[in-house]
């Protein structure tokens, strides 16, 4: 975190100023990075537990990521197809 985006982590920042990159591909990095950091955390035994969640929960939002990326491309698609058949 810096002072001039207190609430996106550093590793981001770059990222985040380049307008070219949709800010749905930098959320769904970051959601990849994070669940392989907490993979590694996993050892396999019950305290795990809470762990075992938040994978489920970043996994969750992971693939939400794609869902909504599939669904806004069949839209522009669509939205384009009528526009040019008009």
């Amino acid at each position: 975190m810096s002072a001039e985006y207190p609430f996106i982590p550093e590793h981001l920042e770059k990222a985040l100023e380049d307008t070219s990159i949709p800010l749905i591909d930098i959320l769904h990095g970051h959601l990849k990075v994070e669940m392989l950091d907490l993979e590694q955390l996993l050892d396999g035994d019950n305290d795990d537990r809470f762990l075992q969640g938040y994978m489920e929960a970043l996994t969750n939002i992971y693939a939400l990521t794609y869902n909504l990326s599939i669904d806004r491309a069949l839209i522009e698609k669509d939205q384009n197809d009528t526009t040019t058949n008009a």
